[in-house]
C-alpha cells in the first residue's frame, strides 16, 4: 500500500481523480492500493526564539539575540496566541497514524513541485518518526488526470531530489536568521515595530531609492536642433544628436546656422520583408508583468488566479522562472496543440532553440495550457482573463503563418556635419499578431530614394530632463529578476543568455516563488503601496529604511544576492547547509557586534528605546531614549524637556546626548545641513535653559 501525502486538499482530490475509484474515511482516501491524504500547506514552522533562548517574562529583550541555533527544530504551526490550531493537530496526528500503518509500505511526497513544497511534505514525513518505509516523490508539471497517472508509474527516490530540499532548508533558515534577530533588534532599537527581512528590505530600499531620486530631482534645462520640413507633402522630422546646456543657446543657434547652409541628401535606402518574432512563452513574473501593465493587476491577485487554474488542470506548474520548454516535452506539446487548433486557432509544432531549450530551464518549463480546454463559462472573469492570455501567447510563439513586416531603412546626410537615419516597419502579413499583443505601429517615411535632396530648417528646441519614473510590476520585477543589469536594456529584445545566468547563479532578489508575497507584505506592513500599478514608498517604510541605516544595517542588494548565491551552490552540492547558514550567521553577528569607536556606526549610535542618558536639566528626573529622541521621563507630571536624535539631518549619538546632559556640551557635529544655504555646516549643541541650541 502506498501512502501519498499531498500539499494541499485539492491536489489530493485530483490525485484522488486519476488514480481510480476511493472510498473517503475521514480526512484521507483509500483504495485496494493507495491511500491519500494532505497537509494544509505549513504544518510546521520554526520555533521562535524563546525555544532555544527562554525568555521567562516573555518580552523581547537583547539578553537572547542574536540567536543562532546548532541545530534547527521545527514545531506544529501555532495561531497568533501561541496555541497549536486543533484542525492541524488532527491532521498531523492522522498522518503519523497512517505512516505507521503496518500495510503502508511506501509514502510518497507529493508536495507542491518547487522547493518549498518538497521540505512541507518531508518535514511532516520526517515529524512522524516513521523508518524502514520507502519514501519516493510524486513530481507534477500540471494537475491533468494524464499526467498524475504518468508521474504516478514514473517516481524517483525522494532522496535524489536532496539537493532542492537542502536549498529550500537553507533558505528557510537563513530567512528565519535575518528575519527574528533583525526584527526584535531594529525594534527595541527604534520603538517601532520594523518587519526585517532578508529580501523584504531590499525591495522597499529599491521603491526608497526610487522615489528620493524622484522627490530630490531638480529638472535642468538643454538645447538639441530639430529640423521639421515638408517633401512633397509629406513632413520629414529630423532631430540632432547634439545637446547644449541651458546657457549654450549661443552655441545651438551657431550650429544650427551650419546646418541650414547645408541641403540633406539621401545616401541610402534599404528595404527589406523581415520575419517578426513573437514574445517568448511566459514565466510567471513575465505574466504577472503583462497582466500588470495591461489589466492592473496586482501580483498577488494574478498569482492566487494563475494557482487556481493550475489546481484545476487548465495550465502548468505556475511558479516557474524560465520562458522555455524541455525537449523531453515536445510529445506534449504536439498533443496540446491537437486541442489549441479545435479553438480555431492556426497553430503548428515548432521544433525551435527559441522554444525548447533544457540550458533555461532550472526546476520547471515555461507557464503554458494543458490539453484540458475549460470552456469560458468554466471561469470567473479573472480566471478567463489570465489563462486567455497565458493560451494567446501560447498560440502566437506556435502561430502556423509569420508575421512578416517591410522594414525600411533610410540613411540621410547634413554636409559632413551629421548622419541621420530613419526607420519605418509596416506589417503586410499579421500571422501571429491576430492572437498575441503588438505594441509597435506602422510607421511610414516620406518617399525619398538615394539620391534625393531636400531643405532642411534646424532650429534649437528647449528641452527639459526628465525625473526617474516610479517602479511599476513589470519594471520592478525586472529589476528583481536581476538588480544588477542595465534597465535601459529591452530584456525581450535582447539576448537573454546573461539573464538566464543571474537566474541561476543567484543573483536575484527573491525567487518566483516567494516574490509576490514578500511584496504583499511590504504593501501590509503599510512600507509600500500599490495603485493601478505603481508602486509607491509610503512614510513606514522611509521611517524603515532610514532607521536600518542609522543602526547601520546594510541589506542591499549586494549582500542578499551573495546570500542568493550561496543558496544556489547548496542546490548544486557545491556548499552544505551548515556553510550557507554561517554566511547569514556571521552577517548578522557583524550588526550585534561592538562597533570601533571610529565608526560612523559607533559615532551615530542613538541606543536602545528606554536608555538612561543622564539627569534633565529641568526636574533632575532620567532622560530616557524614545521613539523620536531623548526625552524627560517625568512627561507625565508636564516636564517637557527633550529634544531629537536627529536635528536639521545631524544624528545626536547617545554618547553626545550623554554627554550634553552631564557637561552641558557635545563635541562639534559635522552632519548638520541647512535648507536655507543647501549645504552642511559643523556646530556643538548645548544647553540653554530648557532648550538644546547651536553652539558655532
Amino acid at each position: 500500500m502506498k501512502l501519498i501525502i499531498a500539499e494541499k486538499p485539492s491536489l489530493a482530490r485530483n490525485i484522488c481523480q486519476a488514480l481510480g475509484s476511493f472510498s473517503k474515511k475521514g480526512n484521507y482516501y483509500i483504495n485496494s492500493e493507495y491511500i491519500v491524504t494532505w497537509v494544509f500547506g505549513h504544518l510546521f514552522s520554526l520555533a521562535d526564539i524563546e525555544y532555544y533562548n527562554p525568555n521567562p517574562d516573555g518580552r523581547w529583550t537583547m539578553k537572547n539575540i542574536p540567536c543562532f541555533p546548532e541545530k534547527f527544530h521545527f514545531e506544529l504551526r501555532k495561531d497568533r496566541d501561541g496555541n497549536v490550531d486543533a484542525g492541524v493537530k488532527n491532521q498531523f496526528e492522522l498522518i503519523k497514524e497512517l505512516c505507521h500503518r503496518d500495510d503502508v509500505d511506501t509514502i510518497v511526497n507529493a508536495g507542491d513541485s518547487d522547493r518549498e513544497g518538497e521540505i512541507i511534505v518531508r518535514t511532516c514525513i520526517e515529524k512522524t518518526g516513521v523508518r524502514g518505509k520507502r519514501i519516493t516523490r510524486l513530481w507534477l508539471p500540471d494537475q491533468t488526470e494524464e499526467t498524475v497517472k504518468n508521474a504516478a508509474l514514473d517516481m524517483k527516490e525522494d532522496a535524489e531530489y536532496d539537493n532542492l530540499a537542502h536549498e529550500g532548508y537553507a533558505r528557510t533558515y537563513i530567512d528565519w536568521l535575518f528575519g527574528v534577530n533583525l526584527t526584535r533588534y531594529a525594534t527595541l532599537k527604534t520603538g517601532n515595530f520594523l518587519r526585517v527581512g532578508r529580501v523584504i528590505v531590499p525591495i522597499v530600499k529599491a521603491i526608497y531609492d526610487r522615489d528620493m531620486a524622484i522627490e530630490n530631482f531638480v529638472p535642468d534645462i538643454y538645447y538639441t536642433l530639430c529640423s521639421k520640413t515638408e517633401v512633397d507633402s509629406c513632413p520629414i522630422e529630423l532631430t540632432s544628436k547634439q545637446k547644449f546646456d541651458k546657457n549654450e543657446l549661443s552655441k545651438a543657434k551657431e550650429l544650427a546656422e551650419k546646418y541650414n547652409s547645408e541641403k540633406a541628401v539621401v545616401t541610402g535606402k534599404k528595404r527589406k520583408k523581415e520575419t517578426v518574432s513573437p514574445g517568448k512563452l511566459y514565466s510567471l513574473s513575465k505574466l504577472q508583468n503583462v497582466l500588470g501593465k495591461k489589466y492592473k493587476m496586482p501580483m498577488d491577485k494574478s498569482l492566487s488566479v494563475v494557482q487556481e487554474l493550475y489546481e484545476k488542470g487548465y495550465v502548468t506548474y505556475p511558479r516557474t522562472n524560465s520562458e522555455y520548454l524541455a525537449t523531453a516535452e515536445q510529445d506534449k506539446v504536439k498533443g496540446i496543440l491537437s486541442e489549441v487548433s479545435k479553438l480555431g486557432y492556426n497553430v503548428k509544432f515548432k521544433n525551435s532553440k527559441t522554444i525548447f531549450d533544457d540550458s533555461k530551464i532550472e526546476s520547471h518549463s515555461a507557464l503554458i495550457p494543458t490539453h484540458k480546454i475549460p470552456s469560458k463559462t468554466a471561469l470567473s472573469q479573472d480566471e478567463f482573463t489570465v489563462y486567455s492570455t497565458i493560451m494567446r501567447r501560447f498560440a502566437a510563439v506556435f502561430c502556423a503563418q509569420d508575421c512578416i513586416a517591410d522594414k525600411t531603412e533610410i540613411t540621410i546626410d547634413v554636409g559632413q556635419l551629421e548622419q541621420f537615419v530613419l526607420k519605418g516597419t509596416v506589417i503586410l502579413e499579421k500571422g501571429w499578431t491576430k492572437y498575441d499583443d503588438y505594441t509597435k505601429k506602422d510607421k511610414l517615411l516620406p518617399p525619398l530614394e538615394n539620391g534625393d535632396t531636400f531643405e532642411v530648417d534646424f532650429q534649437p528646441v528647449e528641452k527639459e530632463t526628465s525625473p526617474p519614473k516610479h517602479y511599476t510590476i513589470e519594471t520592478l520585477n525586472n529589476y528583481l529578476k536581476n538588480p544588477f543589469r542595465d534597465e535601459k536594456k529591452n530584456i525581450d529584445d535582447e539576448n537573454d543568455e546573461e539573464e538566464y545566468k543571474a537566474v541561476f547563479e543567484g543573483l536575484e532578489l527573491g525567487t518566483e516563488a516567494t516574490r509576490t508575497g514578500i511584496i504583499e507584505n511590504a504593501i501590509k506592513s503599510g512600507y509600500i503601496s500599490l495603485k493601478k500599478d505603481v508602486y509607491s514608498l509610503l512614510p513606514a517604510g522611509k521611517t524603515m529604511i532610514e532607521s536600518l541605516s542609522l543602526m547601520g544595517i546594510s541589506m542591499d542588494k549586494y549582500r542578499t544576492s551573495e546570500l542568493g548565491r550561496a543558496l544556489k551552490k547548496v542546490f548544486r552540492g557545491e556548499i552544505s547547509v551548515d556553510e550557507s547558514v554561517k554566511l547569514a550567521s556571521d552577517e548578522i553577528s557583524k550588526v550585534f557586534s561592538k562597533k570601533s569607536p571610529d565608526s560612523i556606526e559607533y559615532k551615530n549610535d542613538i541606543g536602545f528605546m528606554g536608555d538612561v542618558a543622564g539627569k534633565c536639566p529641568v526636574c533632575s528626573s532620567d532622560v530616557v531614549r524614545t521613539k523620536f529622541g531623548y526625552g524627560c521621563s517625568s512627561y507625565r507630571e508636564g516636564c517637557k524637556f527633550s529634544f531629537g536624535y536627529e536635528i536639521c539631518g545631524g544624528i545626536v549619538s547617545f554618547e553626545q546626548a550623554s554627554k550634553l546632559l552631564r557637561e552641558g556640551r557635545t563635541d562639534k557635529i559635522d552632519t548638520f545641513y541647512s535648507k536655507r544655504t543647501s549645504k552642511n555646516f559643523s556646530a556643538s549643541l548645548k544647553l540653554d535653559g530648557e532648550k538644546v541650541v547651536f553652539d558655532f
